[in-house]
């Protein structure tokens, strides 16, 4: 059963699929750390990193979200589908080049995959690379040092 919508002002913006929002009401507001749900965007100090934080942040920053949570992560954020303004955040990074579909939290969001070999067919974004480098992958090589 999914959890109530939450109407929120996105006060920060971390990388291209973490967020911070502060939900509620005056007097009562909750701050909230959103991982969007369905994508993986490039970390930060890895290729497109920054350009997908910056799409983020044009997408959502000082903007209202309206927030589907989905689920907690390891981390202890809320893992949810976001919209800012009338803007699909997930389907915008996907279509942009700017994030890799993420399968685990994919499943009730098809068409993402369609977007995103759209995308790596028009070189969009970090398809733009000879070999882009999926952020899990990029995380798995830098725990192994």
């Amino acid at each position: 059963m999914p959890l109530a919508s939450l109407l929120c002002l996105v006060v920060a913006i971390s990388d291209g699929d973490t967020l911070t929002a502060r939900c509620g009401v005056p007097g009562a507001y909750q701050q909230v750390k959103v991982r969007i749900a369905a994508i993986d965007a490039p970390e930060s100090r890895q290729a497109f990193g920054q350009k997908s934080r910056q799409n983020l942040a044009r997408l959502c920053f000082k903007q209202r979200a309206t927030l589907q949570p989905v689920d907690e992560d390891n981390y202890g954020r809320t893992v949810a589908h976001v919209r800012c303004g009338s803007a699909d955040v997930a389907t915008a990074q996907v279509r942009a080049g700017l994030a890799w579909v993420y399968t685990p939290y994919a499943e009730s969001r098809p068409e993402l995959a369609a977007l995103q070999s759209k995308a790596r067919s028009n070189g969009a974004g970090l398809w733009s690379q000879k070999r882009p480098l999926a952020p899990w992958d990029y995380r798995h090589r830098r725990s192994q040092r």
